[in-house]
């Protein structure tokens, strides 16, 4: 069965934005972006990367961990301020919004529907895993739902920002088991948990 991954940066006080939600890799980013953590990405996972950057850096690599790719309404929007409809034409692109209701790309599907019931129908459909990639809101409410966690955490810290699940996911603690961990020279780390179930 198909597992449900969140992929996504954060910083080391558990943060994945800052308050404004902006994309904290952007031109005004916090975000330091470095060569070996670039080339990693390039490595491990190149479905990973936008279409832009899989442009500037010519990489056609279909990948190996992804095959479809969940996004909000408000992580969709900041690629839309930029001018990109579709950052990922190489995967299945869904975007979960009960207030858009014309997709500005034929290739990007939006859905109303209930996160949770959509996730469990895509678990049970062939293919490699799914990617969630954000943001907060849609992960809190995929809380239960997520089998994996890759976290590559920065070596920054913020102090305040949009944290990896919204306060509106439920208190259900989970343990994670620690199944594979990366360290980048500049400092990044790629820490990979797989959920514990009974």
């Amino acid at each position: 069965m198909r597992r449900l991954v969140y992929y996504i940066a954060t910083t080391l006080d558990g943060f994945i934005a800052g308050p404004d939600g902006a994309d904290p890799t952007g031109p005004n980013g916090f975000w330091p972006i470095q060569e070996d953590y670039i080339q990693h990405l390039v490595t491990e996972y190149p479905e990973t990367l936008p279409v832009q950057a899989r442009q500037a850096l010519s990489v056609t690599a279909e990948g190996t961990h992804f095959d479809t790719v969940l996004e909000g309404r408000r992580s969709y929007e900041i690629g839309l301020a930029a001018g990109i409809t579709d950052a990922y034409p190489h995967l299945r692109h869904l975007v979960f919004s009960r207030s858009l209701t014309e997709s500005p790309d034929p290739a990007v599907e939006l859905v109303a529907e209930d996160p949770v019931t959509i996730v469990r129908e895509l678990k049970q459909q062939e293919g490699k895993d799914i990617w969630l990639l954000g943001g907060a809101e849609l992960a809190g409410s995929l809380y239960a739902e997520i089998d994996t966690l890759i976290l590559k955490v920065g070596p920054l810290t913020i102090g305040n920002g949009i944290p990896l699940f919204s306060r509106q996911a439920a208190f259900d603690p989970s343990i994670w088991t620690l199944t594979d961990h990366t360290v980048i020279k500049s400092g990044a780390v790629f820490l990979t948990y797989t959920r514990v179930t009974d």
